[in-house]
């Protein structure tokens, strides 16, 4: 339980009912921000505490107090917002879909981050994955290259959970994943992952990520040249259903 909302609530008179009417959003969505770790958009946060006479960080604390490097604050923020998320990923999977065991394995075993941080950087990854089950998600598609599918991250048993919690997020239809086969020759996915975020207003922002931290892109030019990369790839990839074929008979290989 979110103490700190709720008590907000008590003293100010206000009911789950009355401040959901105040804020413009159904009371099922201010109910789900009783919960611990529940964090709002931006617009509803300063619009709840300007309601409840409270600061946003006496409310929802982990908006002043986060740990995540700050390089990746505003590219946190923009992909909290985003009505689209379109992402290419050539080497393991978008980390908006992976299982915990996977995330760990991916952040742990090439040893770059230091034992004692990894479980900070694995709570606050699974922490994001909150975006694809609020209640306004964005439309979110990634394509990936088959050889995310048959790197044995974290071991055949973390593989194979991972693979099928992968098929099972796009039974969601805002989910959805393409996968490029191998059979693909040169491509643009070759040269790195990115992403691409719309925002509501139809602003359009790009990341991209490296060995020592990511970059945020809104340069029109490089805008262009990613929406042209995203073309690229998903032109290559398989639809939607195929993906999911793929994806399933590969899980059944990883025994």
């Amino acid at each position: 339980m979110n103490d700190a909302l709720r008590v907000a609530l008590s003293d100010t008179g206000h009911t789950i009912e009355s401040l959901a009417e105040r804020v413009g959003v159904d009371p099922k969505t201010v109910g789900r921000w009783m919960t611990e770790g529940r964090i709002p958009h931006s617009r509803h946060r300063l619009s709840a505490a300007e309601e409840l006479r409270r600061d946003v960080a006496d409310i929802w604390p982990d908006t002043s107090r986060r740990r995540d490097p700050i390089w990746f604050r505003p590219w946190q923020e923009i992909e909290r917002e985003a009505v689209s998320l379109r992402w290419f990923e050539s080497t393991v999977l978008p980390g908006l879909l992976q299982t915990e065991a996977y995330a760990r394995a991916v952040l742990g075993e090439a040893g770059l981050i230091p034992r004692g941080d990894v479980e900070r950087h694995l709570f606050q990854r699974l922490n994001r994955q909150g975006i694809l089950k609020q209640d306004d998600p964005p439309q979110f598609t990634a394509v990936v290259d088959e050889a995310v599918l048959r790197r044995p991250v974290g071991g055949p048993a973390t593989m194979r959970e991972q693979l099928r919690a992968l098929v099972a997020a796009c039974a969601e239809p805002h989910v959805r994943v393409h996968v490029v086969p191998a059979t693909v020759g040169a491509y643009a996915g070759l040269n790195g992952p990115f992403v691409i975020a719309t925002a509501r207003d139809h602003r359009i922002a790009g990341y991209l990520d490296n060995q020592l931290q990511g970059h945020l892109v809104s340069d029109p030019t490089d805008i262009a040249a990613m929406m042209a990369a995203w073309e690229n790839v998903r032109g290559e990839a398989l639809s939607h259903r195929q993906s999911l074929d793929l994806i399933t008979e590969v899980a059944k290989t990883w025994n």
